[in-house]
Order: structure tokens, then sequence, then C-alpha cells
């Protein structure tokens, strides 16, 4: 699909083509930016290429700073658009550019991970770190289009795949039994020892393409009843639901400096944290808790975080972007299906202790 990436884009921006600011990394435009340019600059666009760095630190403040004057200097205009072609940190920092620079020009995400393919392109959510937390610093920012060719996966590193199912764990969980069992089907079938070598294989391509398509389509529902995630709502079918694992799991990347996990595995993480703690809470039964972490270790093994001060992850809840009104809000689980907003003014601190102490002590 990248050979037609520019006649896909012609028809997103329905625009007379123009310059276009394509944004991406040194590894993922070595793999496919010839192939994107040359499909771009076929369908006559000029291309301008900006290199950010590899990695979640990357995605900050001064990064953007580079970017957008990489923007003024190649004169793009309100006429022109920015594509990120690469994974979350890519698309997360080209799509806040693209909303800001001239306040707003046309974007365009083309996923090269499987956690950016199923979530971050998805939905309109753009920002960068900070020291005071992940995604402090942002806007809602809606793609032009979003173009997914899941041929880019088979030079994707084992741990980018385990970081994606993680999140394709979390959405499975909170979407109810048909995503989850899917979910769950697909990492049955086809074991993640294996999965990289078999990527070239028809069938689990088009397996791929369907658990793809229903993810999306998931996604795609949530943000379309609750764009801008209103703090008003809070009902199961609110945009916080999506949040499911991650207060854990932003405050874990925070307390590594953003070096030590991939954000799939630090999600993968904050679903056994959210079940344990929603055991602890009389939310949920064990046999559930017991199957929404087996499910989670299919995606892949996890790097340890027994060594990490559970107290210092604890206070670094107090820079979550899901605080309204001083309080911040968990999203814990009644049963596969069935999130729950839980306030954590309610939580007592030994239950944080007692879920820490059961998705490590294993380890």
């Amino acid at each position: 699909m990248l050979h037609g990436c520019g006649e896909w884009a012609r028809n997103s921006l329905r625009e007379k083509p123009g310059k276009i600011a394509l944004v991406s990394n040194q590894k993922i435009f070595r793999l496919y930016g010839e192939t994107v340019s040359k499909s771009l600059t076929e369908a006559g666009f000029e291309i301008f290429v900006c290199s950010i760095g590899d990695g979640e630190r990357h995605k900050n403040l001064r990064t953007l700073q580079q970017t957008l004057g990489f923007l003024s200097e190649n004169r793009i205009s309100r006429t022109d658009a920015v594509v990120a072609l690469g994974g979350g940190v890519v698309g997360d920092l080209a799509g806040f550019a693209a909303s800001i620079y001239v306040r707003g020009v046309a974007f365009l995400q083309i996923p090269t991970t499987l956690l950016a393919m199923i979530d971050s392109s998805v939905g309109g959510k753009t920002g960068v770190n900070s020291e005071f937390g992940k995604n402090l610093i942002g806007t809602f920012y809606q793609p032009n289009g979003v173009l997914i060719d899941v041929e880019t996966l088979e030079t994707l590193p084992k741990r980018e795949l385990t970081a994606g199912f993680c999140e394709a764990v979390k959405q499975g969980v909170i979407s109810g039994k048909s995503l989850f069992d899917q979910t769950t089907c697909f990492l049955d079938t086809y074991p993640m020892n294996n999965l990289g070598k078999s990527l070239s294989s028809k069938t689990l391509n088009a397996d791929l393409e369907d658990l793809l398509a229903s993810h999306v389509t998931f996604k795609a529902e949530i943000v379309a009843n609750d764009e801008r995630e209103s703090p008003g709502k809070t009902d199961a079918r609110s945009r916080k639901i999506l949040n499911f694992g991650h207060t854990f799991a932003h405050a874990l990347e925070k307390v590594t400096n953003y070096r030590y996990l991939k954000h799939g595995e630090a999600v993968g993480h904050g679903i056994m944290f959210a079940v344990e703690l929603s055991k602890e809470l009389g939310l949920l039964g064990e046999n559930e808790v017991s199957s929404v972490k087996k499910v989670v270790l299919r995606a892949g093994k996890l790097p340890l975080i027994s060594h990490i001060d559970s107290e210092l992850i604890f206070r670094t809840f107090n820079y979550d972007k899901k605080l309204i009104n001083d309080s911040l809000q968990w999203i814990l689980l009644k049963g596969v299906g069935k999130p729950f907003i839980f306030p954590h003014s309610e939580i007592p601190h030994a239950a944080l202790v007692t879920a820490f102490k059961e998705i490590t002590r294993h380890k």
C-alpha cells in the first residue's frame, strides 16, 4: 500500500498537490522513506524530509521546536501538509506540530508500528512529554487520513510487537467479549515467539488485517462518541475508558525517564496492575484477573519492574493528565467489557501496595 500513498494523499487532502513535510526518524525512513517519497513525488507533491530522534525520550518540547523550525524554514503554508511516517512518537509529535503551526495545517498518518496502527494514529490526540508528566502538553487534532500497511510490521522488532499487542489486549478487555476473544484467539493461533517469522504468511496477514480493522473500529466509535474526553462523561463509552492500564503505565514511564520501557510494555504492566487493584477493591473476581493477565503474558515477555520503587511510582500519579479537580480518576474493571471509573481518593494506599506486590512477586 505504501507504493500508492501518493494517490491516497491526494484523495485525503482534496487539494492541489503542494508541499509535504514528511516527518520520520532515520530508522523508519531508511526502510520506507524512499518508497513513500517517490509515491508522493509522482503524485505531484514537493517533499521535505524532517528527521527526529527515535524513542519516547525524543517526544519533547525541544524536538517540537526543531520541527516547527523546519516547517518555517521550508515555508510550509496553510495549503500544504505534514505527513507522519513512523510509530506513536513520530505521529504524536508531528500531529502536534501540524496542529499549532500557522494555526493548523493538514495532517496525514502512516503508522509503521502495531501500537500506532490501532491506537495513537486513531483518535486525534497529539502531544509531547515534559518534566511534569507524559502527554501533558498537546492538542486534539484529527488527521485527514490514516494509511495502515501491515507489511511494515515485518521489520518491527519483537519488543515493539509485544508493545502493540499489549495495547490490543487493553482495547479487547474494555470493549467486550467479541474483541477480547478475537485478540486472544489471534495470540493463541500465532504465538509471539514465532510471529515475526510468520508475518509474510498470507493467512496470518489476512487474520491480522481483520484484527486491526476490529480494533480501529472500536476505537473510532469511542472517539466519535466522546472526541475530547469530556470531564462530565463517565459512562462505559466515555473516551476515558481508553486510559485503562495507563495511569500506572505513564507513571512507570516517567520514573524510568522514558528509556527503560516501550509504551506498550508499560501498558502491559498497567493492565495487570489495574485488574489486581480491581480485585483488591472487590470489583473483579480472581478467575477474571487470571484470565486477563494470561492474555497479557501471551503478548510477550515484559521487562522486570520489581526493582522500581513503588512509592515513587505512586507519587507520580499526581502528575497524571487524568486529574479532574485535583482528583485522579482510575479506569478499573468489573468484568471484560465492563470498565469502571473509580476515584483515587477512595482507594486505600494499602490496596496500591498489594496490587504492586502481586504483579511483581512472580517475576
